[in-house]
C-alpha cells in the first residue's frame, strides 16, 4: 500500500505519456490519492487496460482511503503541438485548474538507441519533438493557470542516461539533460507565484518494454544494469511514481529546482 498524501485528495493531475511504465504507475498511484487524473497517450489499447485496472482497485478500494476516481483518457500524440495545445485547453475549460503536470511522454527504447552516424535528420526531429519539445509547450499551456491560483507543481521526467554517460543515445542523452537546465530554470521563473518544477532522473526501469526489447534480446545488459546498481533488484514503474506523487504533494512543498534520482544506486555524483 503507497503512502497516502491528504493534501492531493480532490487535485487535477495530467500525466502526459501515462498508458504505460512509470506514466501508467504514475496515473494509478495519483487516483489512488483521490485525484482527477487525465493522462495523454497515442495508445488507446493500452490506456483501456489502466482505466479498467484503476476501476478494479476501487471496488476493492482499503476502507479509509479516498475515492479513486476513474482517469480521463485523452489520445494524443505529444509531437502534435495543435493537438496538445487544443488538449490542455480542453481541460482548462472543464476543470478550470490543473494543480499538478507529470511531463512523462518519451520516445520509445528502439528509437532512443541510436549511434551518431545512425542519426538521419528525421529521428533527431522526432526524438527532441518527442523527448523535450511537448514537456515546454504542455508546461507553456498549463502554468499559467497554476501562477493565477497561486501554486502547482510540475514534474518532468529525465533520465541518468547522460550522466552514467550511457553510449548509444546521443540525441535522447542530450534531451534528457535539457530537462533538468528547462527544470531548473522554470523553478526560477516560477518560483515566486509558488508554482514548483522538479525533475526525476530513473535509471533502468523494468517496465514491459524494457523487458521485452532490452532485458530479454540482451540478457548480458540485464545484468550489467544489476551489478552496477548497488541494489541488486530490478527496479519497478512504482518504484518512481512514488518520488513523483510526493513531489506532486504538500509534503514537498519546501522541494523546487531538483533533480531526484532513481537508479539503484547506479550513479553517485550529484
Amino acid at each position: 500500500m503507497s503512502a497516502l498524501y491528504p493534501s492531493l485528495n480532490g487535485k487535477n493531475v495530467v500525466v502526459s505519456g501515462g498508458a504505460d511504465g512509470i506514466g501508467a504507475a504514475t496515473v494509478k498511484l495519483f487516483a489512488l490519492q483521490g485525484c482527477q487524473v487525465f493522462f495523454l497517450d497515442i495508445s488507446k489499447e493500452k490506456a483501456d487496460k489502466v482505466i479498467n485496472d484503476i476501476k478494479q482497485i476501487n471496488e476493492a478500494n482499503a476502507p479509509g482511503r479516498p475515492a479513486v476516481k476513474t482517469p480521463i483518457f485523452y489520445e494524443c500524440d505529444v509531437t502534435d503541438l495543435l493537438l496538445l495545445e487544443s488538449i490542455a485547453k480542453d481541460i482548462l475549460h472543464k476543470h478550470e485548474i490543473v494543480h499538478v503536470l507529470v511531463n512523462n511522454a518519451a520516445a520509445p527504447g528502439n528509437k532512443a538507441r541510436q549511434m551518431t552516424p545512425e542519426v538521419t535528420l528525421e529521428d533527431w526531429d522526432f526524438n527532441v519533438n518527442t523527448n523535450l519539445r511537448h514537456v515546454f509547450f504542455l508546461t507553456k499551456a498549463l502554468a499559467p493557470t497554476m501562477l493565477s491560483y497561486g501554486g502547482g507543481s510540475i514534474i518532468n521526467l529525465g533520465s541518468i542516461t547522460w550522466r552514467i554517460p550511457a553510449s548509444g543515445t546521443p540525441v535522447y542523452a542530450a534531451c534528457k539533460a535539457a530537462i533538468m537546465g528547462l527544470t531548473r530554470s522554470q523553478s526560477k521563473e516560477f518560483g515566486a507565484r509558488n508554482v514548483r518544477v522538479n525533475s526525476v532522473m530513473p535509471g533502468a526501469i523494468a517496465t514491459s518494454n524494457q523487458i521485452e526489447q532490452v532485458y530479454k534480446p540482451s540478457p548480458e545488459y540485464h545484468a550489467e544494469v544489476i551489478q552496477s546498481q548497488s541494489l541488486k533488484r530490478d527496479l519497478q514503474p512504482e518504484d518512481v511514481a512514488k518520488v513523483i506523487v510526493f513531489l506532486g504533494s504538500d509534503e514537498a512543498s519546501a522541494v523546487t529546482g531538483s533533480s531526484y534520482v532513481v537508479d539503484g544506486g547506479w550513479t553517485s555524483d550529484p
